[in-house]
């Protein structure tokens, strides 16, 4: 039995193997299976919690991972395809069952109750898992669980299984609100993290068991395209496992006195282990990708995964017992809160002053993240174009650089410190999120880069390049790029966000805070590439049509500034009324001061866009002219003259018809 075909029967036992042995001995020696002096749940909950846990976390690795991976590296239809969806269902019923573990032992743990059968333990078990927020969770992430093995094994197409892969990420997004984030006093930075920490772990972890798996099923020359390809998903999982975990333990010691603790060392087993895995990445991606068609090779590479199982599964271990094991330096919040802890979570800030405007930084780690990403891959890509000798206008790349940057001092600079306690700033940073963002990165032009830029695959396997035109190209983008629907999109979005539940959702929930920062960035894109983009797409209106749309929704926009400047009442009126601030304007005249930015600031982007569209189409006659004027000049006027003899010959007819 060759290297490869004995690692894919061992490798999930070696995987679970040394996480289990880290787990056992992180537990005991940091303590977080010890028994509670009040309220001691008993050695099973104790211990079983965190197996549990840990189960959860490696079958959500071979559910998201697995998918995310075939997208990117397999052909659809193939054997290799089957295999991976096969195993993803598989995950997916054990990712269920553990859940179900995890919420239920979290339960026991929670309340140490006495296990019968009547139905006291029944009716609060069920108001666990439907009232409070901890059983919500565990009660929604197993029904995701249940829905996804039963996705993945019915789905065998590109289109169904990305939609599948989405929907597996998106499910592990609850258990980033677990742990120790809610008693930090950076609540919502450290479940951001948390997420994402989770999120690239599963892809990074689950690619690599996917490699194994499929293995024996492909030749050499796929197997290289394959290991090339799950080290560029790999390098960049990597990276956001490293920023997002840095940031989750800083969040978690808040001291580097802190480390010196059993905490601490059972963090350090982790880091030592994530970077051996970054070095070992480095490492085959460098020296054997390349070479893996020769029998050394290919035994050394083997070799090598069956070394990054077991690092990956003390990684796991590891991790799994952090989140039984307190922070020493953990801090909790203040038994006496302000309204504005009660509210936010966080402390109320100092009064708005000028230098604030520059000093202040919330970073949120999610659109740092992308942001990052967005700026690397599209420099990349210019230079890509540029060693190969095709040009890219600069104009272009400092507009799309310029866009993230702002976005990320949006999402994480004084706007985000303040916004939450002032409906202006509030608004300041929805103008810009659904405005000039959009305006700066539409100019960047990303479609067509990467059109550009990214190779393009010959072997039916879908890369970047295939995703991104696929999307582009789809009904949904379709129906959206048409420019009555992007603006119908821009201009609604404003009345039904502000005017329902929306708000009130963004400002109680850190998710609902995300997918509106999301929601408003892309429908103001949408709107911008159909007014000025220089991406395709299938329809756009003649610029006189474009100019009427677009005065159209200035008007409507104005007049929704000016509709929150004559409320009376106030918006989400226990919010920002009861923040309990002694500086700046009432909460009323803040709002009256919020609908003036949304009238009359909020109209610059809009008419730098109309300046914009006027010159597209003084440009664009421009090139008609000089285009007729070049027609002229290789067929000599002989328009011009067949015409002229034409109304000529019209002339000599009618004379003769008159005489």
């Amino acid at each position: 039995m060759g290297p490869s075909r004995a690692l894919r029967a061992t490798g999930p036992a070696i995987l679970v193997a040394a996480a289990l042995v880290v787990l056992l001995w992180a537990l005991a020696f940091g303590g977080g299976a010890a028994p509670l002096a009040i309220g001691d749940p008993g050695p099973i909950a104790r211990w079983g919690l965190p197996v549990a846990k840990l189960f959860v976390n490696l079958s959500a690795a071979g559910m998201v991972g697995v998918l995310v991976t075939a997208l990117f590296t397999l052909r659809a239809g193939d054997r290799e395809f089957d295999v991976a969806l096969d195993t993803a269902s598989i995950s997916a019923a054990i990712f269920t069952l553990a859940s179900a573990a995890t919420g239920f032992l979290t339960f026991i743990a929670a309340y140490n109750p006495a296990i019968d059968a009547g139905p006291e333990f029944g009716a609060l078990l069920g108001r666990y898992l439907v009232e409070l927020e901890g059983g919500r969770t565990w009660l929604i992430t197993t029904i995701a669980g249940a829905a996804l093995t039963v996705l993945t094994f019915a789905v065998r197409s590109w289109t169904a299984t990305l939609f599948v892969a989405i929907l597996a990420a998106a499910s592990l997004a609850p258990m980033g609100t677990q742990g120790h984030s809610g008693e930090e006093a950076f609540h919502h930075e450290a479940m951001t993290a948390l997420i994402l920490h989770i999120i690239a772990a599963a892809v990074w972890l689950g690619g690599l068991f996917l490699l194994v798996i499929v293995r024996p099923l492909q030749s050499r020359e796929d197997l290289t395209a394959t290991v090339a390809r799950y080290s560029s998903i790999a390098l960049a999982a990597f990276a956001v496992v490293a920023v997002s975990g840095t940031v989750r333990a800083a969040l978690g010691l808040q001291d580097w006195a802190a480390l010196i603790s059993p905490y601490g060392a059972i963090l350090g087993v982790k880091i030592v282990a994530l970077i051996a895995l970054g070095l070992f990445g480095a490492w085959y991606r460098s020296r054997l990708i390349g070479r893996l068609g020769t029998d050394a090779a290919s035994r050394a590479f083997w070799t090598l995964i069956a070394f990054e199982l077991v690092l990956m599964g003390v990684a796991s271990g590891a991790a799994a017992a952090l989140a039984r094991t307190p922070p020493p330096s953990l801090v909790l919040l203040p038994e006496v809160l302000s309204p504005a802890e009660r509210l936010t979570e966080a402390p109320l800030p100092v009064e708005l002053t000028p230098e604030r405007w520059l000093t202040a930084w919330n970073i949120d780690l999610l659109w740092a993240i992308v942001a990052g990403f967005a700026i690397f891959f599209y420099l990349a890509g210019v230079r890509r174009l540029r060693l190969r000798g095709d040009a890219w206008p600069l104009s272009r790349t400092i507009s799309w650089v310029a866009g993230w940057l702002l976005l990320v001092w949006v999402t994480g600079g004084v706007i985000n410190v303040y916004q939450d306690y002032l409906f202006s700033m509030h608004m300041v940073g929805h103008m810009l999120l659904t405005m000039a963002i959009p305006l700066l990165l539409v100019i960047g032009a990303p479609v067509t880069i990467a059109a550009r830029a990214i190779r393009k695959r010959d072997d039916g396997t879908r890369g970047g390049r295939e995703w991104i035109l696929w999307a582009v190209h789809s009904p949904v983008a379709r129906i959206l790029t048409n420019p009555f629907v992007a603006a119908g999109l821009f201009i609604g979005s404003l009345w039904v966000f502000y005017y329902t539940d929306l708000l009130r959702w963004s400002l109680y929930d850190h998710l609902g805070h995300e997918w509106m920062v999301a929601h408003f960035l892309f429908t103001g894109y949408l709107f911008v590439l159909t007014l000025i983009g220089i991406d395709p797409v299938p329809y756009r209106l003649p610029y006189p049509g474009r100019l009427v749309l677009l005065i159209g929704i200035m008007a409507m926009h104005a007049f929704f500034g000016i509709a929150i400047m004559m409320q009376e009442g106030l918006m989400v009126a226990e919010w920002f009324g009861s923040m309990g601030r002694t500086w700046g304007a009432t909460p009323l005249e803040d709002q009256y001061i919020g609908g003036g930015i949304a009238w009359s600031i909020g109209e610059i982007p809009t008419l730098i866009l109309a300046i914009t569209v006027a010159i597209q189409w003084s440009r664009s006659d421009a090139r008609e002219t000089k285009r007729r004027d070049r027609h002229a000049d290789r067929t000599g006027d002989a328009e011009l003259e067949a015409y002229n003899e034409r109304l000529a010959a019209l002339a000599e007819r009618d004379a003769r018809t008159r005489g």
